[in-house]
């Protein structure tokens, strides 16, 4: 009986080993991202992930950046396919997202392509809303089709122009972003 028992024990242990050994993806902070994404045909494997702290101590966000494989960590700004998905710690009210964007923008980008881009900027900044702990936005840039904005997995709007994509990723991955140590932590340099 207890060979029995024995048996069954370490069975369950090798069942247990083999599912938890299956689970695809990555966690941070106690939030799960998937290894990969995909969309239209395009398939894109997760980079890095980060925290971002506020004040150097409060857990903002945490955040991960997927490219498409085979891209170059240093051209991810250019016109190639990324998707930046960021999950709230904290309750921000919609309007605060696009007081930062213009700010964060328009530190990283040239005052000409800042002019030319400001209809989507602006569109852009519209269809934010306010988010609670737990929400997750994403933003998922395809060429030739724009830069789509998601909350909770719902598209919000999808905005044209590879330079608008290029100046609302650079918030996190420009030359002045938001929070350098994010930064290097999403292209997976830390």
């Amino acid at each position: 009986m207890k060979h029995i028992v024995y048996t069954v024990i370490i069975l369950s242990v090798i069942v247990l080993i083999d599912v938890t050994s299956n689970v695809d993806g990555a966690e941070i902070e106690g939030v799960h991202f998937e290894d990969t994404y995909e969309t239209e045909g395009i398939q894109m494997k997760i980079q890095g992930m980060g925290l971002l702290r506020y004040l150097g101590f409060i857990k903002a966000y945490v955040g991960a950046l997927y490219l498409e494989e085979g891209s170059s960590v240093d051209d991810v700004l250019s016109d190639k396919p990324k998707r930046l998905e960021v999950e709230y710690f904290h309750s921000l009210k919609g309007e605060d997202f696009g007081i930062t964007t213009n700010k964060v923008i328009s530190e990283n980008t040239d005052p000409l392509t800042l002019e030319k881009i400001r209809p989507q900027i602006d569109y852009h900044n519209s269809l934010y809303e306010d988010v609670h702990p737990g929400d997750r936005y994403s933003l998922t840039y395809i060429p030739g089709r724009g830069t789509e904005l998601a909350l909770n997995g719902k598209t919000k709007g999808v905005i044209k122009g590879a330079d608008f994509a290029s100046a609302l990723f650079s918030m996190w991955l420009g030359q002045f972003p938001m929070n350098k140590a994010f930064k290097v932590q999403l292209l997976g340099l830390k």
